[in-house]
């Protein structure tokens, strides 16, 4: 491959031109036509024994050409850009301009990263907050794990309250016609949880158990079965019984039954060390933020839409996975959602385009600061990467490029570099 052109041609946007000669490109019209050869038929010969000559004889010389340049024309476009020392963000527009026996000339129009200037990066102020956790904090956990351990009792002789289980049968009506999916049998229903429509829960409270009640309430506007919704709906409800959750002391013998100390003082001092930990592993983040907030507020660049896009993509596939992980396709989320494609992908243009404004600025801070990564970096962060996912150190190697923990670690440290010579004022 030979570079003949390196040209800016507008903002974010360079041409390269570049030349293939015959030694490359022979070797690959060869290829291509022992690999088609097979299902060519000319007479006289049998399918597939043409010599090379008489069937471009026939079908012309250049027959194989484009097919030749579809091989080849990756690695060269790959070396022409590590030749012009550039960095593509998109998909290239490519136009073979020339093509003969010879070899071919291609012109190729992509869009690269911007140029990018970074004013303030040292001596930054932000302000720490300081670590505070209170009582009511741990409380409120304490309760938290009081819940979780409580255990259902049969309630007697009062009426149904919010927070009990109900165990109903019900059957519900529109216009007097039992519709599909309303009948359930021996259901328990958290009152409060919000599990039903609307309105039905609350009507529940209030009724004793044997009882049988009509629940009269309106199906939402958008609710997800279109022959429903907005329509008014009674359900014939039998209450069968109560259960209220009945919690546990706080005492040493709860702090033994739900965690490995012997007291409840050494419970509560651990709650209050993990409160701590957190608390100040999320202001140590917010110090983070603010900083790289303002380096990002000192840059100056025109980032190219296509940066932003490809950063939409990585988001919307992200949101796809979460959603399959829980039985849902991205389509069923949209209809239920009344969202198109478009409107979704804008709830992420503004965090996309942070995202790579914070990317670019922090690059550029690591090249001022010659912020180096060495193999033994990238190996360890591999290491580290195989032992959260109960991956094999390979498998991990072969779905993420070495090159990319590099430009991670290096912005990462970029982090640092900014907070160490930044001015931090304790709360």
């Amino acid at each position: 491959m030979e570079l003949i052109r390196n040209e800016k041609v507008a903002v974010n946007t360079v041409e390269l031109e570049f030349k293939v000669g015959k030694d490359v490109f022979e070797p690959a019209v060869t290829k291509a036509f022992r690999k088609a050869n097979a299902e060519i038929t000319v007479p006289g010969f049998r399918k597939g024994k043409a010599p090379r000559k008489v069937v471009e004889k026939m079908y012309g010389e250049e027959i194989f050409f484009n097919d030749a340049i579809d091989a080849i024309l990756p690695d060269a476009y790959a070396e022409a850009v590590e030749a012009a020392g550039i960095a593509p963000v998109a998909r290239p527009t490519v136009d073979i301009t020339e093509c003969s026996n010879e070899g071919f000339t291609a012109k190729v129009t992509v869009v690269v990263k911007p140029e990018v200037t970074v004013n303030e990066y040292k001596g930054l102020k932000a302000t720490k907050k300081a670590v505070v956790v209170t009582d009511e904090e741990i409380e409120a956990e304490l309760n938290v794990l009081r819940d979780r351990n409580g255990r259902l009792v049969e309630v007697e002789g009062r009426k149904a309250e919010l927070n009990d289980t109900a165990n109903i049968d019900f059957e519900g009506f529109v216009d007097e016609v039992a519709f599909e999916g309303g009948k359930g049998e021996s259901f328990d229903l958290l009152l409060g949880s919000g599990q039903f429509i609307p309105g039905f829960e609350d009507q529940i409270v209030g009724h004793e158990v044997g009882e049988e009640f009509d629940v009269n309430v309106t199906f939402p506007e958008e609710y997800h079965a279109t022959d429903l919704a907005g329509k008014a709906a009674v359900f014939k409800t039998k209450l069968n019984s109560l259960k209220a959750k009945e919690l546990p002391e706080l005492d040493d013998e709860f702090a033994k039954d739900v965690s490995e100390f012997d007291t409840l003082d050494e419970l509560k001092a651990d709650i209050r060390k993990a409160h701590e930990e957190r608390a100040a592993a999320q202001a140590e983040l917010e110090v983070e933020n603010t900083l790289v907030d303002a380096v990002v507020a000192s840059m100056e660049a025109v980032v190219p839409e296509e940066m932003v896009e490809a950063r939409i993509d990585e988001q919307v596939r992200d949101f796809e996975g979460r959603m399959a992980q829980q039985g849902l396709q991205l389509n069923t989320y949209l209809t239920y959602t009344g969202m198109t494609m478009e409107a979704f992908r804008k709830t992420f243009a503004e965090q996309a385009e942070q995202q790579v404004k914070i990317r670019l600025a922090l690059e550029k801070v690591a090249e001022l600061e010659n912020l180096t990564v060495s193999e033994e970096e990238v190996e360890a962060e591999l290491a580290k990467i195989a032992e959260a996912y109960k991956m094999k150190l390979e498998q991990v190697k072969a779905f993420i490029p070495a090159v990319e923990i590099k430009k991670d670690i290096a912005i990462n440290k970029a982090i640092d570099f900014v907070k160490e010579n930044a001015e931090i004022t304790a709360e």
